[in-house]
């Protein structure tokens, strides 16, 4: 069983750290509300990959190349829409969250974008299923122990990087303004990178 947890593992470490637009989100979320309000939203994988695992392994194996580029364009676009949160405020400096913004908004938005890109139905496709099919084929045990380890793992990361930059913020509002401008370009760039995979 260590074999699959291990994979679970390595597999969680590289989709947390692989630079993309859920990571770009959380980024700019940890610089306009800081660190404390972001962290749950590192839990947003355990609310959205549930039916994700399921569609995959069970059916999108099979999906037609539209079915792909209707979910790039869907991603495009309600990435673009939070990058023109994060551009207002940016503009507006606005580095501070409001009293309404809850943790659990955080974590349900991260949730829903996390749904709608294009790269954990990929990545449960044609990386982790596999491994995941396998795994629960010889015992529940192991498939388990492969989605504990990979889970655990994702988690932590996002937790790290939402903990790093948040803190990161702290060093000066020049600084902090800065990379929430950084971080509204490369949502732009994300956004219009799916919208084009789309069209492609």
């Amino acid at each position: 069983m260590w074999i699959y947890i291990l994979q679970g593992i390595g597999f969680g470490m590289a989709a947390a750290s692989q630079p993309g637009p859920f990571q770009t989100y959380l980024i700019s979320q940890s610089l306009i509300n800081g660190w404390r309000r972001t962290l749950p939203a590192a839990l947003a994988p355990l609310v959205s990959d549930g039916p994700i695992i399921a569609l995959c392994v069970l059916v999108l194996s099979q999906v037609p190349a539209g079915m792909e580029k209707a979910l790039y364009a869907v991603s495009g676009l309600f990435i673009l829409y939070l990058a023109f949160g994060s551009y207002k405020s940016w503009r507006t400096n606005t580095t501070t969250v409001t009293a309404e913004k809850t943790a659990r908004q955080s974590v349900w938005k991260a949730a829903l974008m996390n749904s709608l890109s294009p790269g954990p139905y990929i990545y449960w496709t044609l990386v982790t299923g596999p491994i995941l099919v396998s795994g629960w084929r010889e015992s529940a045990a192991k498939g388990i122990g492969f989605l504990a380890g990979f889970y655990v793992t994702i988690v932590a990361v996002l937790a790290a990087i939402i903990l790093g930059f948040g803190l990161a913020s702290r060093v000066g509002p020049r600084v902090s303004h800065a990379m929430l401008g950084l971080s509204t370009v490369a949502l732009l760039l994300f956004g219009g990178f799916q919208i084009f995979q789309a069209f492609a």
